[in-house]
């Protein structure tokens, strides 16, 4: 996977340049796919039943861009990453197996799946074209793209896809303990690297909403419904990055606190924090704030907002929680911004070497 996003060297430790070059990788697969999650959140934030403009038919487009177009999308990027177009196809067709072997979000399923597919294809091709006979390489390099490819999406479907669901079923039960138990700020220690994993919507509307409703029907709020759908945490660490962030992401951000925050679309800051996976500190911090208030203050909401922007959280908010709820956003936001505004400004030179790193690897590939 040569051509992934470098860790750079220098004063890195093994085990913080390992983390990085991970985080890295995992980034490289959603950033250049950002478009196609603001055309999702657009489309969600406007059309559902809660959102802007209720249009039943429209849609119906936002639950299979979701649940494949997104995950092909990201397993398509990984694949080509490993071995160019090849595996960029064969990274598409991988991913398919892991979309079908469950039912929530493959996002990390196609994560792995992908890079793993073009990998193991890039071997196959370089034992093959050594060997082929000349005239034959199109038929042998498409018939060993598709038998690879077979046998992928059948790991992915018997294997990976229902790993990844593992986890995130291990993840949910972790937060109902600390749920059963109180020690409800404590949740956020789950909560908030699972959502950079995307695993965000599994654990919401898997775990915390049917807590939720029934403590709704109860008591007519729940602070379940907060837990994970907080846009304050994004909110800090997107501010952040464009404070403090490396040169080259500043530009995007304030794009990406409209969509975030305003747009309840909280994917969108996911790709920042796994480049910098420390700053998941941050929303472990922000995330825990923000949940400590809400339950100081009392307060909860009727429903689940979808998509969990601001607006969506006022208009779920009950009469007399206002106040408790927009300070437990605020304080969660103000939190995580000065967290990752730190640990941005200390990892600065770190920034620079990785930035030179990927430069000359990137003038390698070119070379290539």
């Amino acid at each position: 996977m040569a051509n992934f996003i470098p860790a750079g060297d220098g004063g890195h430790s093994g085990w913080r340049a390992s983390v990085q070059k991970i985080g890295g990788n995992l980034a490289g697969m959603v950033i250049p796919n950002i478009g196609a999650f603001i055309a999702w959140g657009l489309l969600t934030a406007l059309f559902i039943p809660t959102g802007w403009l209720p249009n039943e038919q429209l849609s119906e487009m936002v639950g299979p861009m979701i649940i494949n177009l997104l995950p092909i999308l990201i397993g398509y990027t990984g694949g080509r990453l490993v071995h160019g177009q090849r595996g960029a196809v064969i990274g598409a067709v991988a991913t398919v197996g892991v979309i079908v072997g469950t039912s929530i979000p493959m996002f990390l399923g196609a994560m792995l799946i992908g890079p793993l597919a073009a990998w193991v294809l890039k071997k196959i091709d370089g034992v093959l074209d050594p060997v082929t006979p000349p005239g034959f390489e199109m038929l042998i390099g498409n018939f060993s793209l598709g038998i690879t490819g077979m046998l992928m999406a059948i790991l992915g479907y018997l294997g990976i896809g229902p790993a990844v669901n593992s986890i995130s079923d291990v993840l949910g039960n972790g937060v109902k303990v600390l749920v059963d138990t109180g020690f409800l700020p404590l949740a956020s220690i789950l909560i908030e690297p699972a959502k950079i994993l995307f695993l965000n919507n599994a654990i919401n509307f898997g775990v915390l909403a049917p807590i939720g409703a029934v403590e709704a029907e109860e008591t007519g709020k729940s602070i379940m419904f907060m837990l994970e759908s907080n846009p304050g945490p994004g909110l800090g660490i997107l501010l952040a990055f464009w404070l403090a962030g490396p040169k080259i992401l500043r530009g995007s951000a304030p794009g990406a606190i409209v969509i975030h925050f305003l747009g309840g679309i909280h994917e969108i800051y996911f790709p920042y924090v796994l480049l910098k996976p420390i700053v998941v500190l941050a929303a472990i911090a922000g995330g825990a704030t923000g949940v400590a208030t809400f339950a100081a203050t009392g307060v909860g909401l009727v429903a689940t907002p979808s998509p969990g922007s601001i607006f969506a959280y006022m208009a779920m908010t009950p009469p007399g929680n206002h106040f408790g709820v927009l300070l437990g956003i605020l304080l969660s936001a103000a939190v995580s911004f000065v967290v990752a505004f730190f640990i941005l400004k200390a990892s600065k030179s770190d920034d620079a070497a990785d930035l030179d790193a990927a430069k000359a690897q990137s003038a390698a590939n070119k070379g290539k």
